[in-house]
């Protein structure tokens, strides 16, 4: 079944319209048929409705609303996941698995390991890229809302943004005791704001990893060592069986 998100003023009278890229996807590209289900999502409000196509109109497509998907597929709580910025295309398939497992907002970070290093121009460029594989990947993943990926931001700006949280997890190669790294995700509770730190490719710096310690709550992945990819992967997994209802 397929997924849009509209705004609220693309509903109407128990109507819904989707216009514009979507319009032309819907009809071109997968060419739905009058009376086929799809579900829409609204950017304003996050509420969920299941349509049925009843044609097009206008250069738009009109579904009627069949129902209201009160349950929804967000987490109540929230996931911020703190990604140093890998090289290459990690990042796009980083944003990519955290939207489907239900991270609410992604912050690339600069850290002193980051191969990486984005101009003013190329980063405005990247962001916009990125938050495009958000929406992408929120419409596969039925989510009732697109994560924000937003600009890239320093170590110390990415901990000020993660005071609001509840809890802070800093995943850590030489850190020791899985039984620990248990113990900490199991103080998680479903309504929480949980953030998530992943340092980059180099892992992070030992003047960075002290900084983080005295604010946030190391832990264990295993005694493997992990990509930056496989790393935040992994953590987004564990928090989110933890906040799931």
């Amino acid at each position: 079944m397929y997924q849009f998100f509209v705004k609220e003023q693309q509903i109407s009278e128990q109507k819904v319209y989707i216009e514009g890229n979507d319009y032309n996807h819907l009809k071109n590209v997968v060419r739905m048929k009058v009376g086929e289900t799809f579900r829409v999502s609204t950017l304003d409000s996050n509420k969920n409705y299941m349509c049925s196509l009843k044609g097009f109109e206008n250069e738009r497509a009109v579904g009627e609303i069949l129902s209201e998907d009160e349950s929804g597929t967000e987490l109540k709580g929230s996931i911020v996941l703190f990604q140093g910025l890998p090289k290459g295309d990690k990042m796009e398939l980083i944003i990519q698995k955290a939207v489907e497992l239900g991270v609410h907002e992604i912050v690339p970070v600069r850290m002193k390991n980051c191969v990486v290093k984005l101009d003013e121009k190329k980063a405005k460029a990247k962001v916009a890229r990125w938050n495009a594989i958000s929406l992408a990947a929120a419409k596969q993943s039925k989510r009732s809302l697109v994560p924000t990926v937003h600009e890239v931001v320093s170590l110390k700006e990415a901990m000020e943004l993660g005071k609001s949280n509840e809890i802070n997890l800093v995943p850590y190669e030489n850190e020791e005791g899985i039984q620990g790294s248990k113990n900490v995700l199991s103080q998680i509770e479903p309504q929480h704001a949980v953030g998530i730190f992943i340092g980059p490719e180099g892992g992070f710096d030992e003047e960075e990893i002290t900084l983080l310690r005295t604010k946030m709550q190391t832990i264990s992945l295993g005694k493997r060592i992990l990509r930056t990819e496989t790393a935040a992967i992994t953590a987004m997994a564990l928090v989110m069986m933890q906040m799931e209802e």
